[in-house]
Parts: structure tokens; sequence; C-alpha cells
């Protein structure tokens, strides 16, 4: 489930479709590439995440990999 803001950010976009791949696949049409890694237990307790997303020359953190793929393909299409 992603954070209701998140939700309405990617709704004014007018994606609807929440679902991980669903997700992946938008991402996919508009990264070039892009890393997603599942944090090990003391990094997640210590940044308080458990995947991190890597694009280019930033990262996003999330609890989930959903929630990973909506932040990364939120700040594409927000350039």
């Amino acid at each position: 489930m992603l954070p209701e803001p998140l939700v309405t950010q990617l709704q004014r976009y007018n994606i609807t479709d929440f679902s991980e791949i669903a997700l992946r696949e938008a991402l996919e049409q508009h990264a070039e590439t892009y890393t997603l890694i599942k944090l090990a237990p003391w990094p997640a307790r210590r940044w308080k995440c458990h995947y991190r997303l890597m694009m280019s020359d930033s990262m996003y953190d999330a609890q989930s990999v959903p929630e990973a793929y909506a932040l990364g393909l939120l700040a594409i299409l927000q350039k």
C-alpha cells in the first residue's frame, strides 16, 4: 500500500494502477537504468527503510518495492 500523498501525486500524471508490476513497467518506460536494493537489517534500522532505489545521481528510500518504484517514477515525471 502506497502512502496517500504519493498516490495523489501519481494520479496527477494519470497513473491509476499502483501494483508493483505496473509501477515497475512505468518506471522502465521512463528510466534508462535503475538499481533496486533490498537493505540488510542493520542499514534498514539505521535509515528506517527496507529498499533503496538508485537512478543516475539520486537515491530514493522506501518501505516497500512499489513505493520505491513510485518515488522514482514521480521524480522522473516531475522533471
